[in-house]
């Protein structure tokens, strides 16, 4: 057998037996992925040398490192046949080729209670990547040779496409959650009024809204500097209602330093940190509208439901695509294409010409 054809693929093992600490490994290590180790972080653990940590720190957000650690805690799941450990402590850097197939079969393969694919195409494709990149650490790391780096991470990426999750929001679900917030006449009233107007009329991703500073707020451009993914900023702007609700909002939580939707505690003073207002996390924002739209009666959306539906009727307004592009962040005028609504009422359109005999 020459060097370039496919050896017998190694099975992964049933469970992990015991971690590994990082060390030089010979190509032909007789213990494959038998030094997995066991639930828990090994004694000897040095998360310096640790490719998921460095893999992990190398990332610029918080929402980054908490996607792609769940994706390398699911594959390492799937490699242990454990659901308790994570990727923290492992020797990724035992994996080879056979393996990674193995790990990229298996999650195509793996269906919901439903009898549906669990992963999408992209999902899939985004556990991938967190793969080849945890072992390109192990590679820089001197855990693995560059020969079997290449080799584990030459993974084709899977095809196919879904269609966009969500939904979009009627004005009448809208209105009725702000009118439960215009009933509160608390601080929190007034906080999530503002916040819900924003989201609808900026199509800012939950965590850049979390992430906004009284600062960020110019009331006479009615403006919001936001950050988004890579840390890059743009400006969107808040309709003349939305930003008299930003501004009632302001009145109270008072010109201080910090968040511009900090949490509130249950006696209506806003959370300090640091001296400064507290800013809330993305899933904090989910909850605040969850709870909102609950009190209204009306069926739930997530924060992405209020982005889906800003772009929508961006575009049925007659905006050009490179405009909307702006104003949501998107990379590629692709992603925001996504989000027209226009072909699929054509289709409907279409359809509806036809008549049944």
């Amino acid at each position: 057998m020459t060097e370039d054809e496919p050896q017998a693929s190694a099975p992964i093992p049933h469970r992990i037996h015991r971690a590994g600490t990082p060390a030089r490994l010979s190509p032909t290590d007789g213990r494959a992925l038998h030094d997995w180790g066991a639930p828990g972080l090994p004694a000897a653990y040095d998360p310096e040398r640790d490719p998921y940590r460095v893999y992990l720190d190398r990332l610029d957000s918080e929402q980054s490192r908490r996607t792609m650690r769940g994706c390398l805690d699911r594959v390492a799941r799937i490699i242990a046949m454990d659901d308790t450990v994570t990727g923290a402590g492992r020797p990724w850097w035992l994996l080879r080729y056979e393996h990674t197939t193995r790990i990229r079969a298996e999650l195509r393969a793996r269906t919901s209670e439903d009898g549906r694919p669990a992963y999408s195409p992209s999902s899939i494709n985004k556990h991938l990547v967190a793969l080849r990149q945890v072992l390109r650490e192990c590679w820089r790391l001197g855990l693995m040779t560059a020969e079997d780096y290449q080799r584990a991470v030459d993974l084709k990426s899977v095809e196919g496409a879904r269609l966009p999750r969500g939904h979009h929001i009627p004005d009448r679900s809208l209105g009725a959650a702000l009118a439960v917030c215009d009933a509160d006449p608390s601080p929190a009233g007034r906080r999530d009024s503002a916040l819900l107007a924003a989201l609808y009329t900026t199509g800012a991703r939950r965590g850049e809204i979390a992430g906004l500073a009284i600062g960020d707020y110019d009331p006479a451009e009615r403006s919001l500097r936001v950050r988004g993914k890579r840390d890059k900023e743009r400006l969107v702007f808040v309709t003349v209602e939305a930003a008299t609700r930003l501004d009632a909002w302001i009145a109270v939580r008072g010109r201080g330093p910090g968040a511009l939707f900090p949490p509130i505690s249950r006696v209506g003073r806003c959370r300090i940190r640091d001296g400064a207002l507290a800013h809330p996390t993305g899933q904090a924002i989910a909850g605040i509208l969850a709870r909102r739209l609950a009190q209204a009666g009306v069926p739930p959306h997530t924060p992405h439901d209020f982005r889906r539906t800003f772009i929508g009727e961006l575009l049925d307004a007659g905006v050009d695509l490179a405009t909307a592009q702006q104003l949501v962040g998107h990379a590629s005028p692709a992603t925001t294409a996504r989000y027209d609504r226009r072909p699929e009422r054509q289709r409907r359109d279409a359809v509806d010409r036809l008549r049944l005999p």
